[in-house]
């Protein structure tokens, strides 16, 4: 892995909140960054390229917007389990998914933009890959805002 400039950390610091709502806002963040929107679009996508950051965009609240979302997870049996994450990953449905040591091992976000859709996604990938599907919506809210420091 590459190591991150003085620029690359202060991008990573000052980005993860508060990013410009312009009409230029990566303009607008290059600016308050003391570099060129070029230079900026550049590094984020060296930064993403690289593996350094895995996504770069808004965390938005679904809901808010008339859609809905909810933690779902299988129990993928081992030898199945790439095939299993391929057809996961690759629905438009599916914001995350991740490996986890319990004997419901894929748990993965469906979001989508209606209420119904949930129920949907989740016969297709039932359907698709004959595994039931547990999903377990949402019952209270909380938010952690959690800031990451880039090290050099």
């Amino acid at each position: 892995m590459r190591e991150l400039d003085a620029v690359d950390r202060r991008i990573v610091a000052d980005l993860q909140g508060g990013f410009p709502l312009s009409e230029t806002p990566y303009a607008d963040a290059a600016t308050s960054l003391g570099i060129g929107e070029a230079d900026l679009l550049a590094r984020l996508r060296r930064l993403l390229d690289d593996g350094i950051l895995t996504r770069f965009g808004p965390l938005l609240q679904v809901e808010r917007m008339g859609g809905a979302f909810v933690l779902a997870a299988l129990a993928v049996p081992e030898p199945r389990y790439d095939t299993v994450a391929t057809l996961i990953n690759a629905l438009p449905e599916v914001a995350h998914n991740y490996r986890r040591e319990h004997v419901l091992n894929m748990w993965f976000v469906l979001a989508t933009e209606t209420p119904a859709g949930i129920g949907a996604a989740i016969a297709r990938i039932e359907s698709e890959t004959g595994l039931a599907v547990h999903a377990f919506p949402k019952e209270r809210e909380y938010f952690v805002e959690m800031k990451l420091e880039a090290r050099a």
